[in-house]
């Protein structure tokens, strides 16, 4: 695992959307908020569910993939939003769109079908490579055990969220953010000088909560600049949408286990048929395509491994080859990502819910 990040690197609220930042000093916790949606037009539609109820036959494969249409103003990041995906999940699955101007009744695949992380399904899994947060609460009896899913930002490349296991220590609502000397420096340098201290409000980096790691200097926290989510662009902390982070927040206790895994190869099971969720290696792990092919066969003939089926290994390569991001069966005999997306139900474009990029608490 690569060592912690320097504590004295911070982002500030002035760098281009995506940055995250580490804290060195966080406030102390003011009462939980009463972060609400806000629904637009006549109608209240509910919003996409971010909890799926685990499968009882212990399938790997929960949701399925929705297709929606652009409205003329909309762009990827927004569609992505409504419905609790990240920027590179979101255009990674529309090839050749244009993320900023799809147009007025383009065809927009939602991704919002996940296949689980491998190991334990306990506690915060976070799969950097698909860059998505899976928590596993504990089921009280008589419940229905369920996986809650948000997407995530993560390290850029020379500041990587470290892979291993961690625990949550503290939770913060309106943490304050201290600015290291050595970035009121470097930006005092650059004619651009800072207050040492940002208080709680719109411009604080860390969002209006945040949970501290046991691995020194790490957060998964919300964010004043929301279009980040779902990139590569922090110096290693964590970050979810406000209205993410506001609702996880309340369902992770203090001493949750944390573990981090960089899985750009995920493979699972679901009706008898062998899935592959496939997503691009993080920029500092890519690989030649040679490389590559060896750690995906690697992972479907581990899980194929004693089951009936045979595995079609060219579709499995193309899969691995496109990283649409888009759980496909690659058994033999099984439905291609084309039928999967003819098949998929349709869900409306019109924005039904709204949410601030940080909430008067």
């Amino acid at each position: 695992m690569r060592a912690a990040a320097p504590i004295d690197v911070f982002p500030l609220p002035a760098v281009r959307a995506g940055i995250l930042c580490m804290a060195s000093v966080l406030a102390g916790c003011a009462g939980v908020s009463d972060w609400s949606l806000v629904t637009r037009g006549a109608v209240e539609t509910p919003a996409p569910s971010d909890r799926f109820p685990l499968p009882a036959d212990g399938s790997d494969v929960v949701g399925e993939i929705q297709v929606t249409f652009a409205r003329r103003e909309d762009t990827l990041h927004d569609i992505a939003r409504r419905y609790d995906l990240g920027y590179e999940e979101i255009v990674a699955a529309n090839p050749g769109i244009d993320p900023w101007l799809p147009g007025e009744g383009t065809r927009i695949v939602l991704p919002t079908q996940f296949v689980l992380p491998s190991g334990a399904r306990e506690g915060l899994v976070l799969n950097l490579a698909a860059m998505r947060l899976y928590y596993f609460p504990k089921a009280a009896a008589g419940e229905t055990p369920v996986v809650i899913t948000h997407p995530i930002g993560i390290g850029r490349e020379g500041w990587e969220t470290p892979e291993g296991e961690s625990r949550i220590t503290r939770k913060v609502v309106r943490p304050t953010w201290t600015v290291p000397a050595s970035v009121l420096k470097e930006y005092a340098d650059k004619g651009e000088p800072l207050d040492p201290i940002v208080p709680p409000g719109p411009d604080n980096p860390l969002g209006s909560h945040a949970l501290r790691l046991s691995l020194p200097s790490y957060l998964i926290h919300g964010t004043n600049k929301a279009y980040g989510v779902g990139m590569q662009v922090s110096h290693g902390c964590v970050r979810l949408y406000p209205e993410d982070i506001a609702r996880l927040f309340d369902e992770v206790p203090v001493g949750t286990r944390v573990r981090i895994v960089n899985e750009p190869y995920v493979a699972g099971f679901r009706g008898g048929q062998l899935y592959l969720d496939a997503h691009r290696p993080l920029s500092e792990d890519d690989l030649p395509g040679g490389k590559r092919l060896v750690a995906l066969e690697r992972v479907l003939a581990a899980k194929a491994a004693g089951a009936p089926i045979a595995v079609d290994w060219g579709r499995a390569r193309q899969l691995a080859e496109g990283a649409h991001g888009i759980p496909v069966p690659v058994s033999v005999g099984s439905a291609d990502l084309a039928g999967i997306l003819a098949a998929a139900p349709r869900v409306p474009s019109e924005p039904y819910w709204a949410v601030a990029d940080y909430a008067d608490l």
